[in-house]
C-alpha cells in the first residue's frame, strides 16, 4: 500500500496518502494524533509512523 511513498514522508505524501487536506493532516500531527518530528517550520513522518496510525 505504503510501497510507492518514501520512507521520510511530508505532509503533502501523507494528503496524498490518506486522500485528506493539508488542514486535516496539520490537525494529526498537531493534537499528536499521529507521530511527527519538527524540523524548523516543517513536519516530517515517518513512513512507520503512519503504519502505527492506521493500525488504531
Amino acid at each position: 500500500m505504503l510501497e510507492n511513498y518514501p520512507d521520510v514522508m511530508n505532509i503533502e505524501d501523507i494528503c496524498t496518502a490518506l486522500n485528506i487536506g493539508k488542514n486535516t493532516a496539520y490537525q494529526l500531527v498537531r493534537n499528536k494524533s499521529l507521530k511527527s518530528i519538527r524540523i524548523g517550520k516543517t513536519y516530517k513522518i515517518p513512513k512507520i509512523y503512519l503504519i502505527e496510525f492506521l493500525k488504531t
